[in-house]
């Protein structure tokens, strides 16, 4: 059985840091390409990082650039995205997915993606 779980989200004031993790089992982790993805309230899906099967390359959102980290630890079968001076605007729900082989690596629809989590809260307020 497939399993996408996130976690690590919370409650954090503008300028703080999170990070969220990824446990996957039942299927074949190191052989996909991961994303996180996130919905704001009221929002459509929002794509924000990207990592290939070896840990490179790496892609994000111009919104996150240069404050979210993406890495995976294949041997654990675990992702992460380390994010650091939140803003308001990062609030959202969280998720993890792997995309179908051949789809876009920015892809912000869930048709595109083999695995699915149910997703992680990250709310940003002071």
């Amino acid at each position: 059985q497939v399993q996408l779980v996130e976690s690590g989200g919370g409650l954090v004031e503008p300028g703080g840091s999170l990070r969220l993790s990824c446990a996957t089992s039942g299927f074949t982790f190191g052989n996909y390409f991961l994303n996180w993805v996130r919905q704001a309230p009221g929002k459509e899906l929002e794509w924000v990082s990207f990592i290939g099967g070896g840990g490179s390359p790496t892609y994000y959102a111009d919104s996150v650039k240069g404050r979210f980290t993406i890495s995976r630890d294949n041997a654990e079968k675990m992702l992460y995205l380390q994010m650091t001076n939140l803003h308001s605007e990062d609030t959202a729900l969280y998720y993890c997915g792997a995309l179908r082989p051949g789809k876009f690596y920015n892809s912000n629809s869930r048709a595109d993606y083999a695995f699915w989590g149910r997703g992680t809260q990250v709310t940003v307020s002071s």
